[in-house]
């Protein structure tokens, strides 16, 4: 007989027992296999004493010893029968053979539950469970704590020029899609990384000094002599800045205006305003513009021939550099909102934080210390014409 054939028969043979006889819900143990195969080769073609070896490994599987002198299969047992446990006690009859180490454990059967569970959702006195609490971690989802202290609240973006900025929105995106993105696009497909990365390290280096001075208006000495560090180091090693040796260096990349100072020195709420061309801004960085522009780097370059042409790349330069936002506003069902909510908030950690504890500074990631934003330079405001021009 093939090795599976004990297997084929035994199915076979207790099929039709399946509405009267208990199924076996555990492996057999090799004392049983190797007698239930020996049975089913005395029965051979014998339906009637197959039937015989069926119901004996069943009952011996129940705990009650097999029986052999049935006559037939319909032929109710010698012995009563013991009623059969409810599902949800385990029986307390061991079996008639002990179970080898070498086989597997008993497949437990889960029980069968009679009425629908009904755990509460929250622990007792109203606390979330910890499944609510992993998921208001992840999601930010919040629940009714006591023991939990406010959060933070985000300052409301102060928009009473929506309409106006709106309309300008608008404006500038027209110019966007019309001139500058494609420039961007062709300026990165033209020009290969490290080129594009020397310039951008040129007009970074450039606008040190004025955040050196903006440093140090907001009393920062420390940061206003690594600004100058920088300029220092980049201008000499960097061989006019397209280097940056002073990020190898450990100096930090800070950029600080005249709008921040007016911040810090206390403009702490400005409404939100879009300037054409310029982008989103608030007042307060509007008249930051105008009291930097004289210490701008470029607008003390006289021959237009040489300072036009700068301007423009560094236009190029910035626009470039915020490509790999265009992705997050495609499909934005407000794009207006979006850019003056992620612009303001960004805005604000510029100018209050790094007022935060030293060591909830220091423990910050490189992207937040590192607190450069992509916008449309003061150095591209026009020079007014000069009579030595």
């Amino acid at each position: 007989m093939r090795p599976h054939a004990p297997l084929i028969a035994f199915v076979l043979a207790a099929a039709p027992l399946i509405g009267q006889a208990q199924i076996l819900t555990r492996p057999l143990s090799g004392a049983q296999a190797a007698e239930f195969d020996r049975c089913m080769k005395a029965a051979g073609d014998d339906k009637a004493a197959a039937r015989k070896c069926v119901q004996a490994t069943i009952d011996g599987e129940t705990g009650r010893p097999p029986e052999e002198t049935q006559p037939t299969p319909a032929t109710p047992p010698t012995e009563p029968v013991p009623p059969p446990l409810p599902p949800n006690e385990p029986a307390t009859t061991p079996p008639t053979e002990p179970v080898t180490p070498d086989v597997p454990p008993p497949t437990e059967i889960p029980p069968t539950p009679t009425e629908p569970a009904t755990e509460p959702a929250t622990e007792p006195h109203g606390e979330p469970t910890q499944a609510e609490r992993d998921f208001e971690a992840i999601y930010g989802q919040e629940y009714a704590d006591p023991t939990l202290p406010a959060p933070a609240a985000t300052p409301a973006v102060y928009d009473p020029w929506e309409r106006y900025n709106r309309g300008m929105h608008r404006f500038n995106n027209a110019v966007d899609r019309g001139v500058a993105r494609p420039l961007a696009r062709g300026y990165v497909k033209v020009v290969p990384r490290p080129f594009r990365l020397g310039v951008s390290n040129f007009f970074n280096n450039l606008g040190q000094p004025v955040s050196a001075i903006n440093a140090l208006l907001q009393g920062k000495p420390k940061q206003a002599g690594q600004s100058l560090g920088r300029f220092l180091l980049n201008s000499t090693l960097g061989i006019g800045g397209i280097f940056d040796p002073a990020s190898d260096a450990k100096l930090p990349n800070k950029s600080e205006d005249f709008g921040q100072t007016l911040g810090v020195w206390g403009w702490k709420r400005s409404r939100f305003v879009e300037l054409p061309l310029f982008g989103p801004r608030t007042l307060r960085d509007s008249f930051g513009m105008v009291g930097d522009a004289p210490l701008s780097p470029l607008r003390q370059v006289e021959a237009d021939r040489v300072r036009i042409p700068l301007q423009g790349l560094q236009l190029v330069d910035v626009r470039a550099q915020l490509l790999a936002t265009d992705s997050f506003r495609e499909g934005a069902e407000d794009d207006y909102a979006l850019v003056r909510d992620a612009w303001m908030q960004r805005r604000d950690y510029q100018i209050f934080g790094d007022r935060m504890n030293s060591d909830d500074a220091d423990s910050l990631p490189d992207y937040l210390q590192d607190d450069t934003n992509p916008q449309v330079p003061v150095d591209a405001m026009p020079v007014m014409p000069t009579d030595g021009g």
